[in-house]
This record gives C-alpha cells, sequence and structure tokens, in this order.
C-alpha cells in the first residue's frame, strides 16, 4: 500500500506541476499581449509640447511660400503687409526663440519656476497665435493650424497648472526631540 500512495503523490505532483505549466504559460502569453506604460513626468510633457507648438509655427510658415505671390513678395521685401526691416526680422526671430527656449527651460527650471513660466508663456503665446491669422481670409489651413496651436497652448497650460504636488519634508517627516 504504501507503494501505491507513493505513486499517487508522484501522480498528483505531475499533476500539479503540468498545472503550474499551463498557468506560466498562459499568463505569459497574456503579459505578451500587455503593453508597458510608463509614466510620463510634466516636465517632458511640457517640453514635447513646446516642441509641437514650434514645429506648427515653422511648419504653417514654410507651407505658407506654396501660397501664389508670397515668394514674389519677399522677392520684393515683403512679408505679408509688412516691409522687411530689421525689426521685423528681429521679432520674427524672437517669436520663435521663445518656443525653442521653453523645450529646454521645460526641462532645466525647478519645479515651482517651471510651473509659472509655462503658464505665463503658454498664456502670451494664445493671443499671438490668433494675431497671426488676423486678415488671413479663406486660407483654412491657418485656421486649421490655429486651432492645433490653440490646443498645443492649452494642455502646456493645463499640464503646468495642474503640476503634482509632493508633501514636503518637514509635513511628513515627524519631529521628534533628542531628549
Amino acid at each position: 500500500m504504501h507503494a501505491s500512495a507513493s505513486s499517487n503523490a508522484t501522480r498528483e505532483l505531475e499533476d500539479v506541476k503540468v498545472m503550474e505549466k499551463e498557468k506560466t504559460m498562459h499568463a505569459s502569453s497574456n503579459a505578451t499581449r500587455e503593453l508597458e506604460d510608463v509614466k510620463v513626468h510634466v516636465k517632458l510633457k511640457l517640453a514635447g509640447l513646446w516642441a509641437s507648438v514650434m514645429f506648427m509655427f515653422v511648419y504653417v510658415d514654410v507651407i505658407g511660400f506654396y501660397r501664389p505671390g508670397n515668394i514674389e513678395a519677399i522677392l520684393k521685401g515683403f512679408m505679408w503687409k509688412f516691409e522687411i526691416t530689421q525689426t521685423v526680422l528681429v521679432a520674427g526671430m524672437a517669436l520663435m526663440t521663445i518656443p525653442s527656449l521653453m523645450v529646454f527651460l521645460s526641462l532645466a527650471l525647478p519645479a515651482r519656476a517651471n510651473r509659472w513660466t509655462n503658464i505665463v508663456v503658454a498664456s502670451l503665446f494664445v493671443p499671438a497665435s490668433i494675431f497671426n491669422v488676423i486678415g488671413e481670409p479663406g486660407v483654412f489651413y491657418f485656421w486649421g493650424a490655429l486651432i492645433v496651436e490653440l490646443a498645443l497652448l492649452v494642455l502646456v497650460i493645463r499640464y503646468a497648472w495642474t503640476w503634482p504636488a509632493t508633501e514636503s519634508r518637514s509635513a511628513s517627516v515627524p519631529i521628534t526631540s533628542a531628549a
């Protein structure tokens, strides 16, 4: 009877091993279907948004070269309705430099300064973006780009405004006397 009990125990052990192997195979086949999702820090989100804003500005300008008469106007010294002067060129450069710098500043500034810098600069770019399309009737790509630019700027403001807070050390660590 002892041999029979040992044989039953061996079969049960083998059955358990088979069931564990099937569970492992099932779990690994399910695991391959799940995608890894990494939490992205708000600084990276802001930097990515500013890079997207900058690309939108550049692409709208580049696509604008294909509009009839734009290249001829530039060759005659005019950009839209403005005469091309050093002041206009410096203003255009400044307008493009700000989102370029915001990509870096969003990564480099400390949290509090970063948050407020992003809120203020994005808030100032909203009216600047709207101003850039005023006087462009019937140019649907300009208006489409404006919608995308405004959405990106609103996301910058939202992410900066809802920046996750952490508890301060003094609030989370109890103070004990050294008596």
